[in-house]
């Protein structure tokens, strides 16, 4: 019980980084076009959080039940693979560099999972159907998109901005920014909602996960009536309380803001207008929403990040700081790989001792 205690712990540490480290991602550019000061825009994002939190399951689904054999998780299992995450999301977030807290948690699950499994690699579920015939594991629900949600966040930024630019020529600039500066509010809410449709529910997941593992390895057993709110028998049930839990630390930890990160994505990156930002927020949003719904755990840094750079390459080319671009991607590349040795050298650590 006392393991499952620090897992509870570590999940909400990781939900509450999460917070602070992905705030950017929602109002990065609400900041930059000067539409919010950064504290209300981190209070509009916390909010929106909250609420996106609470809606839908599917992507703690995935998490819980769909990229790893359940039966080869251990509670130590689980608390490597949050460990690796939180470790990389704070060292990223000190360099100021916007990775994704989906991949980081993703890779060290996958790590730990192989450690726990003794190197056998059948443990990972590469692709598979559920009971319901849909796809399920790490090539559908992970890889594929990882490559694909940017693509379609640069190519989808792109395009609405030259619709825009199209839509409002003739119109002066102080009008367009008038307009645009009242919308981008409602961008920034929907970004929030759908970071936390999204985000939020990696933890749940995570969570999940550790209680099943306890019920099915006898850890509650002996736990007192009234404490039945823990077991969980079937991984794919995620309960309420676990919901709103997880929901209220994300939300939190995004109150707290993320200003290092900030600075990168609001500012570094390129510089835009409210147009740009309701542009890069509104593409975004709906590539996360609509992934969401699907149960992908796609990353709403990579996103963000690529909507933002099509947007600002219908300026011209030069208009995107590529340099920046270049730590950015670094970042994305080495995330799972990464957390997936950490969690691979927790779990071996665990074992031992």
């Amino acid at each position: 019980m006392t393991l499952f205690l620090l897992v509870l712990l570590a999940a909400l540490a990781f939900e509450y980084i999460n917070g602070f480290h992905d705030t950017a991602n929602a109002i990065a550019t609400v900041v930059s076009t000067k539409v919010l000061t950064p504290r209300a825009a981190v209070l509009w994002a916390a909010f929106w959080n909250l609420i996106g939190a609470l809606v839908g399951t599917a992507v703690a689904k995935t998490i819980s039940g769909g990229l790893v054999d359940a039966s080869a998780v251990t509670m130590t299992t689980v608390l490597a693979a949050l460990l690796a995450a939180i470790i990389w999301n704070l060292f990223t977030w000190w360099l100021g560099l916007p990775s994704s807290s989906s991949h980081a948690l993703i890779g060290g699950l996958c790590g730990a999972a192989l450690a726990t499994a003794a190197g056998k690699w059948d443990v990972l579920i590469w692709h598979a159907q559920d009971a319901k015939g849909k796809s399920m594991g790490l090539w559908p629900k992970v890889v594929l998109p990882m490559f694909t949600s940017p693509l379609i966040g640069l190519v989808a930024g792109a395009l609405l901005m030259g619709l825009l630019l199209i839509v409002l020529r003739g119109m002066t600039p102080r009008f367009v920014g008038m307009i645009f500066g009242k919308a981008q509010l409602v961008s920034a809410g929907f970004m929030g909602f759908s970071h936390g449709s999204n985000d939020a529910q990696k933890a749940m997941g995570i969570i999940t996960l550790a209680l099943f593992t306890g019920t099915s390895t006898g850890v509650f057993n002996d736990l007192p009536e009234w404490a039945g709110f823990l077991r969980v028998t079937e991984f794919k049930d995620i309960p309420m309380w676990v919901v709103i839990l997880c929901a209220i630390t994300m939300a939190a930890g995004t109150a707290a803001g993320g200003w290092r990160i900030i600075r990168t994505m609001g500012h570094k990156m390129v510089k835009m207008q409210p147009v740009h930002g309701f542009a890069a927020e509104t593409t975004a949003a709906a590539i996360l929403y609509g992934t969401a719904t699907l149960g992908v755990p796609v990353s709403t840094t990579h996103v963000i990040s690529t909507s933002i750079m099509g947007v600002g390459a219908t300026k011209r080319l030069s208009a995107v700081k590529w340099g920046v671009v270049q730590r950015i991607l670094w970042a994305w590349v080495l995330t799972i790989p990464v957390t997936a040795g950490l969690g691979y050298l927790l779990e071996r650590l665990f074992l031992r001792f």
